[in-house]
C-alpha cells in the first residue's frame, strides 16, 4: 500500500443508534484527485473529519500518508492540509496576516514565513489584496486564500470539503484549475467532496458514491456512467422516405413519427457508432442528424441513491 495516499478498510462510525459509515473501503493513489459523492447526510464530511484526525473512527484499518491513523495521528497531521466547507479565513485581519498566522502555527521562522507567504499570495493572484482586510474579499478570493493557507505547511495530501460551494461559475472554474495544478504541478493528492456532480466529472480520477453509510459504486467517471442504462443514438431525418426505410430495418429503435427520428439503444462506443454508420451506408439511407446520448453523473447518482433532489442542492 506504499503507493496509496489514503487507505481505509472497514471504516465505521456511529452516533448512538445512527450508523453514519458502515464499513467502507477507500483506496486513493498518490498524486490523484479522488471525489466522494453522496446525498445530504450520507457521511461525506464525517469521512473527511475521521481521515483528517478531527474525530475518531469506531473501527477500521486507516492509513493516511503511510501513517496509521490510530497510532500516529501527529504524523498524519504533518502530512495533510484541510479546507472545510466554511472558510477558515479571519475576516478581521488582512490576507497577508492570515498567511503569516498560518506560518507561525507551522513553526516557520519569521524569514521563511514571509517568503512562503509572498510566494503563495503571488501564486494565487492575491498580492494586490494582501494588505486589505479579508472582509473585503470576494467569495472566490477567500477560497483562494483558504487554499493558500492550507499550502503553507507543504502538505502532500489535501482534503477539500465542498471547496466551491457558493462560488459563481467563473470562480468555480478558477478553483478547478487551482486543484488541477496542485496535482499535476505539485504532485499533491486531493480528496474532494462536492455537491456539484459536474465538478467530480471534470476533476476526479476516481469517484466513489456514498449512500446509507456504504459505498454504492466506485470507479472512473466513465466507468460509473456505463453502469446506468439509457444510452442511445438518435437519428433524425428530413426525408420521410428515408425515415420509413430506416424504421423498417431498425425494428429495435424507438420511433418519433412527428419529428422523423429514431432512437437506438447504444452505449455510445466507437464500435456501435461504426456499425450504425455502416448500416446507413449499405442501405443507402442518409440521416440528417446523428446525436449520441450517454448517461451522465446525475443519472448515476439518482440511480444509485434513489435521490430526486436537485444536484444544485446536494451536500
Amino acid at each position: 500500500m506504499t503507493d496509496l495516499a489514503i487507505a481505509a478498510n472497514g471504516l465505521c462510525k456511529s452516533y448512538g443508534d445512527k450508523t453514519v459509515l458502515d464499513g467502507i473501503d477507500l483506496a486513493v493513489p498518490e498524486g490523484t484527485i479522488f471525489s466522494l459523492l453522496g446525498p445530504n447526510g450520507a457521511g461525506k464530511t464525517t469521512a473527511v473529519k475521521i481521515l483528517s484526525t478531527l474525530i475518531r473512527a469506531d473501527a477500521g484499518d486507516l492509513r493516511v500518508g503511510g501513517h496509521d491513523l490510530a497510532t500516529d495521528a501527529q504524523a498524519v497531521r504533518a502530512a495533510i492540509g484541510v479546507t472545510g466547507q466554511f472558510s477558515a479565513v479571519d475576516n478581521l485581519i488582512t490576507g497577508e496576516e492570515n498567511m503569516l498566522l498560518m506560518a507561525d502555527l507551522h513553526h516557520l521562522s519569521r524569514r521563511e514565513g514571509r517568503q512562503v507567504t509572498a510566494e503563495l499570495l503571488e501564486r494565487f493572484d492575491l498580492t494586490e489584496a494582501a494588505k486589505k482586510p479579508a472582509s473585503t474579499y470576494s467569495g472566490g478570493m477567500k477560497r483562494r486564500l483558504d487554499i493558500a493557507m492550507t499550502l503553507v505547511g507543504s502538505p502532500r495530501i489535501i482534503f477539500l470539503d465542498e471547496p466551491t460551494t457558493g462560488l459563481d461559475p467563473r470562480s468555480r472554474h478558477t478553483m478547478w484549475q487551482i486543484i488541477r495544478d496542485l496535482v499535476t504541478g505539485d504532485g499533491v493528492t486531493v480528496f474532494l467532496t462536492t455537491q456539484y456532480l459536474d465538478e467530480a466529472d471534470e476533476l476526479a480520477h476516481r469517484i466513489a458514491v456514498l449512500n446509507d453509510g456504504r459505498i454504492a459504486a466506485e470507479g472512473t467517471a466513465e466507468e460509473l456512467k456505463r453502469i446506468v442504462p439509457g444510452g442511445h443514438v438518435r437519428l433524425r431525418f428530413t426525408d420521410p422516405a428515408a425515415y420509413q426505410s430506416a424504421t423498417s430495418a431498425l425494428r429495435e429503435a424507438s420511433r418519433d413519427d412527428e419529428s422523423l427520428a429514431l432512437q437506438i439503444p447504444s452505449d455510445g462506443s466507437q464500435r456501435e457508432l461504426r456499425s450504425i454508420l455502416d448500416w446507413l451506408d449499405s442501405a443507402g439511407v442518409e440521416a440528417d442528424e446523428l446525436t449520441v446520448h450517454t448517461p451522465d453523473l446525475d443519472d448515476v447518482f439518482f440511480a444509485l441513491t434513489g435521490s430526486t433532489q436537485s444536484t444544485e442542492a446536494l451536500r
